[in-house]
């Protein structure tokens, strides 16, 4: 069976929305990250980032990671892409150049989204200095929103005009700047897009069973 290593309050949300979507039987393995513990190496430490047991699945350290029958893959953005052509269906590529727009997107967001998304959410506005940091990060982020724009006033999602793992990869990796309105009121598609995609019943499984996680 195919065991999905992470908890959910990590990038393991990518393909956790994915198997939702798609009604895959799975075992969840919810390895925490180490940070997030006073000591991940004390005798009863919580599995985590750091165990013996994760290092021996990622020797990385890093969630997710994923185990189909004896095939183990690491990276969120792979392990999507990966489901979605082997279990997806029309999430899938259904040929070699959808295969790779859906590689390109996913990047895309990974090298260009990422990085200042992530800045908006961990920075506190509450201060000028956490003002001017999201300003900046918000700056970074308006090349590649209007890039995002222009290609969603032409289709309704990233690939193939339907729904798909692009679809999930760049809208989990955009959520983290989701807080920054201005991004999206004034982007109109791809505000449109983005709330398409996290109203679906999957993604707001998912996101129960994120909420229910210990913060």
């Amino acid at each position: 069976m195919l065991k999905i290593y992470g908890v959910y309050r990590s990038r393991a949300t990518r393909p956790l929305w994915l198997v939702e979507e798609i009604g895959l039987p799975f075992e969840h393995v919810p390895i925490m990250q180490a940070y997030r513990l006073d000591d991940p190496m004390a005798d009863g430490a919580p599995v985590n980032t750091l165990s013996a047991e994760f290092l021996a699945v990622n020797p990385m350290g890093s969630i997710p990671s994923m185990d189909d029958d004896g095939f183990v893959l690491h990276e969120s953005l792979a392990i999507c892409l990966y489901l979605a052509r082997k279990y997806g269906g029309d999430l899938g590529p259904k040929d070699i150049a959808e295969e790779a727009l859906m590689v390109q997107w996913s990047l895309f967001a990974a090298t260009s989204v990422e990085t200042p998304a992530l800045k908006i959410q961990s920075t506190k506005a509450d201060t000028a200095e956490g003002e001017a940091e999201i300003g900046v990060a918000a700056r970074l982020l308006k090349r590649p929103c209007d890039v995002l724009e222009k290609h969603l006033t032409t289709t309704h999602y990233m690939v193939g005009d339907r729904f798909t793992a692009a679809d999930i990869n760049v809208a989990e990796i955009l959520r983290y700047a989701r807080g920054h309105d201005a991004l999206f009121d004034s982007r109109p598609a791809l505000k449109a897009w983005y709330e398409t995609c996290t109203s679906r019943p999957a993604y707001r499984a998912m996101w129960a069973k994120r909420n229910a996680e210990p913060a």
